[in-house]
């Protein structure tokens, strides 16, 4: 058996705004620090905008952010940013719901929009089995602000978790999923065994409407089994 995870709103209190935030303001060069936060302050409206319409244009847009810098840099600031920025946000009920899954013989898969180099210490983190997710392209060492086709996002997911689960002989139908984003549906429809966790407006209201558990993994003393909240009306 396999469980699925999305991570940003699901397993912490993060988003790729805030990662990218860090990378900019630590860039090398003080003037490319200077003119990226600037230049991410000034863009926040729209982002939002863009995330509510599509996901997956969210992704391909925001990402060119990451245009021109190296990704030497890129992966020695994986631990830095873990550690200042991912670990302080993690959800505290997030482990106990991770060691559940793993006591019942759930292969744990985390499955996220956010690029690769950024969520390497959270897989090793939790101890997840496997990472889908997206990546830059590089050339000559440098990002093209591109990102390796097909963008993960929506739809997108559910195609990888397939072939995920079929390269190992699993069903996906039998398989868990979570994730707290109404653009996460079709990852949710997509198994047998979905939850919605502290849901967005969008997302709880299906929720309810198909009978799907709504988890909180904000308790800050979370059991060993964590609580299923399922909260109606």
């Amino acid at each position: 058996m396999v469980a699925f995870y999305d991570f940003d709103g699901t397993l912490a209190h993060s988003d790729v705004v805030r990662r990218y935030a860090f990378y900019a303001r630590n860039h090398p060069s003080r003037t490319q620090a200077a003119w990226r936060c600037l230049k991410l302050a000034l863009s926040v409206p729209i982002l939002i905008g863009l995330d509510f319409y599509s996901r997956r244009l969210f992704n391909e847009i925001f990402y060119r952010e990451y245009r021109g810098m190296r990704e030497s840099w890129l992966r020695e600031l994986e631990q830095p940013v873990f550690e200042r920025v991912i670990l302080p946000a993690i959800y505290p009920g997030a482990e106990a719901l991770l060691e559940a899954d793993r006591r019942a013989g759930c292969l744990l898969v985390l499955v996220s929009g956010e690029l690769d180099f950024a969520l390497q210490p959270v897989v090793r983190h939790f101890g997840f089995d496997a990472l889908i997710s997206n990546r830059l392209v590089y050339r000559d060492g440098v990002a093209t602000g591109e990102v390796v086709q097909p963008i993960l996002a929506g739809a997108e997911k559910v195609e990888a978790m397939k072939r995920f689960c079929h390269d190992r002989g699993l069903e996906l139908g039998s398989a868990k999923a979570y994730s707290d984003s109404f653009s996460d549906v079709p990852m949710l429809e997509a198994v047998g065994h979905p939850a919605a966790v502290h849901p967005d407006q969008r997302l709880r209201r299906v929720a309810e409407a198909r009978g799907w558990p709504i988890l909180d993994l904000r308790r800050r003393q979370a059991p060993a089994e964590p609580k299923v909240v399922v909260k109606g009306g």
